[in-house]
């Protein structure tokens, strides 16, 4: 680490591939080393549902469900980062994902002063948007029927080309868990279904229609990482469909 400067490292995975547990395991053996961090997910920036469904009213109905780029509030993001570079102890988002709501901000944690660490974590961080080209054809039922013109899709693809470069170019190092495919992220997602069904606050659980239904709003852009980003990793974690790693390699740095 530079002295003074913020480190940011970030881990990208998909839905149930364990990057939240793994960042806050890394989080807390920093703090344990006496190193000033601070943890935050890309779903903690969430957009609130009331902007997602004016969203969906002014670009395209498939933007009510939170997700892809387009859905997070990433000058929220960037204004956090920001702070903590600064060495304020600022508050941290938090997403309430049973409620589909931000956790109220006087509830955020706060980073600590003069905090040296980030760890942040994200779905599609640190992802790079698919050439125009790729977005013509659907990948799958979800597109094909409810986003036959891919408006959809290109206005997300936009997005991470613009907005989210300038949060995704604050990593510093980035970790990619990568899935044996797309095909087992059905049952991590039915696995994480399974927690929030036993909090007291959780909504109607989604049955396997549902999930199978939502996850498609992932697959697009988890199939484009799978296949981008393991090359340009910093460190790449294979997983087998238990998340056991399998091969792990870390990039040079030139």
């Amino acid at each position: 680490m530079q002295p003074g400067r913020l480190l940011v490292l970030g881990i990208c995975g998909a839905q149930g591939s364990g990057k939240s547990t793994l960042a806050g395991e890394l989080a807390r053996d920093l703090l344990a080393e006496g190193i000033a961090t601070a943890q935050l997910s890309l779903d903690d920036l969430y957009l609130p549902r009331a902007a997602r469904l004016r969203l969906a009213s002014e670009v395209h109905p498939l933007f009510a469900t939170r997700g892809v780029p387009g859905t997070h509030d990433v000058d929220l993001g960037l204004a956090v980062l920001d702070a903590i570079e600064r060495g304020e102890a600022v508050p941290l988002p938090r997403f309430d994902k049973a409620r589909d709501e931000p956790v109220p901000r006087a509830e955020w944690p706060r980073a600590a002063e003069q905090c040296r660490v980030l760890v942040l974590e994200g779905w599609c961080l640190g992802a790079w948007p698919q050439a125009q080209a790729d977005l013509r054809d659907p990948v799958n039922e979800l597109e094909r029927v409810e986003d036959p013109q891919g408006l959809w899709r290109a206005y997300a693809n936009a997005a991470l080309g613009g907005a989210y470069r300038a949060l995704f170019d604050r990593v510093d190092r980035l970790a990619l868990l990568a899935a044996p495919g797309f095909e087992v992220v059905a049952g991590w997602r039915g696995e994480q279904e399974q927690v929030l069904r036993g909090r007291p606050d959780a909504p109607a659980a989604m049955d396997e229609a549902a999930i199978a239904r939502f996850i498609q709003h992932y697959e697009r852009l988890t199939r484009h990482i799978l296949r981008e980003m393991p090359p340009r990793a910093d460190l790449l974690v294979r997983l087998d469909k238990r998340r056991r790693p399998v091969e792990i390699v870390r990039r040079q740095q030139a």
